[in-house]
């Protein structure tokens, strides 16, 4: 079995899941099995977590990425955007969202260094994100399609070819979590 050294984490967007506010009791669920699955990567070599800072599961994994930062030093985290200017035109609610995980990430940059030009600059940036990790961590399920159905269909593809790891967390492994006091 590979050492994971850098995983990307990646999953949902908040309104595919309904999510309008920053109380909402999924985010907690969605933070804690984050939590758990990036502790078990640690636990086998883990040294890097890439984000693209979309708001929802990504922006989520912010805070239980600096949690486990405490407990493991060695964990480094890092915004890759997929362009610059990525997030200008976020309301001020979610740009400062942004701008608190931003300060917590030990490194900050985009694939391309234009702003929103094509959807070619999407592509660009999973294949830089798979390409310079050895797996994934996706809290998507195939049955509840969004956005990340994209990033989820590419990494498959790459996996084939390539020592690369899909965890996928699907809504049964959040769902499971709810009750599972351990987690």
């Amino acid at each position: 079995m590979q050492t994971i050294r850098t995983l990307v984490v990646t999953g949902y967007r908040s309104f595919e899941l309904g999510v309008f506010q920053e109380n909402d009791p999924k985010i907690k669920v969605i933070k804690k099995v984050i939590k758990t699955a990036i502790k078990q990567y640690l636990e086998e070599g883990l040294e890097w977590v890439l984000i693209g800072g979309n708001l929802g599961v990504e922006i989520w994994a912010a805070e239980p990425i600096e949690e486990l930062k405490k407990e493991y030093p060695e964990l480094k985290f890092s915004i890759i955007y997929p362009y610059l200017e990525f997030g200008n035109n976020w309301n001020e609610a979610n740009q400062a969202m942004l701008q608190k995980v931003v300060e917590q990430a030990d490194y900050v940059d985009a694939v391309s260094h234009l702003p929103y030009q094509n959807s070619s600059q999407l592509k660009n940036h999973t294949h830089f994100l798979l390409t310079h990790a050895d797996g994934a961590i996706v809290v998507y399920d195939d049955e509840f399609t969004g956005k990340s159905a994209y990033f989820v269909h590419d990494a498959k593809g790459y996996a084939q070819n390539h020592d690369f790891l899909l965890h996928q967390i699907t809504m049964d492994d959040l769902e499971n979590a709810v009750f599972d006091d351990s987690v």
